[in-house]
């Protein structure tokens, strides 16, 4: 069977559906991005994509901070309704019963609720087209401990993280190999 051909677009899927908190503890505000990813190691870069439109663009322009909050299954409804609905016309912490946590190192504040929340500090601004790319460092990772493993790691298994694929969003599936699985030697 043949591959068919479409028109340029958005279809590098699936992406991260993430909660994007920002402003500050007495006035923040949440939106949904999905257009977000890693750019480099050390120091740990990442970016955010968000319309100049937004409620949520000018509360980063300004502070030049913001925290991407992870979702899971229990958020795929808060998710949604924050990425639909306006920060100028609602309050999404309170609509949505989202818990604002102190962060450490910015000065909005971090969605409890999240499996894991990374604190951001904004290097860069980059306008391409529709939206304006937020360049930031990663400050902190702040984890909730009842996803650790017996051995203090990360167990992201646990966390039922939500992925956005073409106008869905999915859970993510079953581990299928580690990094470094198909060059490791077998036991003798």
């Amino acid at each position: 069977m043949a591959k068919v051909t479409w028109k340029p677009g958005t279809f590098l899927y699936p992406l991260p559906a993430v909660l994007v908190s920002c402003g500050t503890m007495e006035k923040a505000n949440v939106m949904t991005v999905a257009w977000t990813g890693i750019i480099n190691t050390n120091p740990a870069i990442v970016y955010i994509s968000v319309r100049p439109e937004r409620y949520s663009y000018s509360l980063i322009k300004e502070s030049k901070e913001f925290v991407i909050n992870l979702t899971n299954e229990k958020l795929a409804f808060a998710t949604d309704w924050c990425g639909v609905r306006s920060g100028a016309k609602f309050d999404k912490f309170k609509e949505m019963k989202l818990t604002k946590e102190k962060a450490k190192f910015v000065a909005c504040p971090m969605i409890k609720e999240s499996p894991v929340s990374v604190e951001c500090k904004v290097i860069e601004e980059r306008k391409y087209g529709s939206h304006v790319q937020f360049v930031a460092e990663v400050l902190a990772i702040n984890a909730d401990e009842k996803y650790m493993d017996e051995k203090g790691g990360f167990d992201i298994s646990k966390c039922k993280l939500i992925s956005y694929s073409n106008g869905g969003y999915y859970t993510q599936g079953k581990k299928v190999g580690k990094f470094g699985f198909s060059v490791k030697k077998k036991k003798k």
